[in-house]
């Protein structure tokens, strides 16, 4: 697979072996406004900040309303985890951590790209503080934390995080 925007929607492209060339499988992709998935390394859960952890105590709580509790599914590959949940709704934290409070993934090759990607299908890409593609560099490797998903669900985290 591979996902395509230049500015103007998501298409996903599909390798066809035999001719060896990607053809276009899906046009114009929109990610759900909110998911019912989950991906984060919850080994990291003791390390994280109080608001990230009352945000997972909060996707895995029972309320029929919101469609709690979400499932969680952590692959543990950020692009097979935001590949799935960009086609079928949910939200992926790399948060900071007390190791790492700046975050681990690297703004701009990994969290700047797949932010492009997510806002042009309709969806949302934070550090839980401020939008991804509204940092400005500073350095070549800078890291940052990242969540990236569906709009709402990003939404929701950030109001964990912020209070």
């Amino acid at each position: 697979m591979l996902f395509y925007t230049s500015g103007q929607g998501v298409h996903g492209f599909t390798l066809d072996p035999t001719l060896g060339e990607f053809l276009l499988s899906q046009e114009n992709i929109t990610i759900p406004r909110r998911g019912r998935y989950y991906s984060a390394n919850e080994s990291n859960y003791p390390a994280w900040e109080c608001g990230v952890q009352r945000y997972i105590d909060h996707l895995r709580q029972t309320d029929r309303a919101t469609g709690r509790p979400y499932s969680a599914r952590y692959i543990g590959s950020l692009v097979a985890d935001f590949h799935r949940n960009l086609l079928k709704g949910g939200i992926f934290l790399y948060p900071g951590d007390a190791k790492s409070p700046q975050g681990k993934l690297r703004l701009i090759y990994k969290a700047s790209p797949l932010a492009l990607i997510v806002e042009q299908a309709g969806g949302r890409a934070s550090t839980g503080r401020q939008p991804i593609l509204g940092i400005q560099p500073e350095k070549l490797h800078q890291r940052v934390p990242l969540l990236i998903g569906s709009t709402e669900d990003v939404e929701t985290a950030e109001r964990f995080i912020i209070s």
